[in-house]
């Protein structure tokens, strides 16, 4: 990644890799690179990635520069939300290790239970801080 990413930064990254990951998911590939133009699958993946490794220090950077009441609460979440960044990123990392990507492998990745704990966590967190 040329440069860090702030908290709502982190939220887009995140937010359009998954919306990539279900129209990839959509296609029926076997392969990755099998018909069609556009980005590839890794080019999203490996952005996912990227954003989840600094997804923690971005949101205690937004955090920090709060001066709302809930900021107790707020930190209290970011470890969750933290956790669930790790484990999703772990999912990423390892689908990133296959030699192809197939649109089944995504599928399965975007089923699993830590990726829907990271966006739902993300999301809330979002809001969270959007109104703060």
């Amino acid at each position: 990644m040329s440069e860090p990413l702030n908290f709502s930064a982190c939220v887009e990254a995140i937010e359009s890799s998954y919306e990539f990951m279900l129209a990839y998911a959509a296609q029926g590939r076997d392969k990755e690179g099998v018909s069609g133009d556009g980005p590839s699958i890794r080019v999203f993946m490996m952005s996912l990635s990227d954003a989840l490794g600094v997804l923690d220090v971005a949101l205690k950077q937004e955090i920090a520069s709060r001066a709302a009441d809930n900021v107790a609460q707020l930190e209290t979440f970011s470890v969750v939300l933290a956790d669930d960044a790790a484990r999703a990123r772990a999912a990423v990392d390892m689908v990133l290790s296959v030699p192809s990507i197939s649109s089944q492998l995504i599928d399965n990745l975007n089923a699993s239970i830590h990726l829907r704990a990271l966006l739902t966590s993300l999301f809330l967190m979002d809001e969270a801080v959007q109104s703060s």
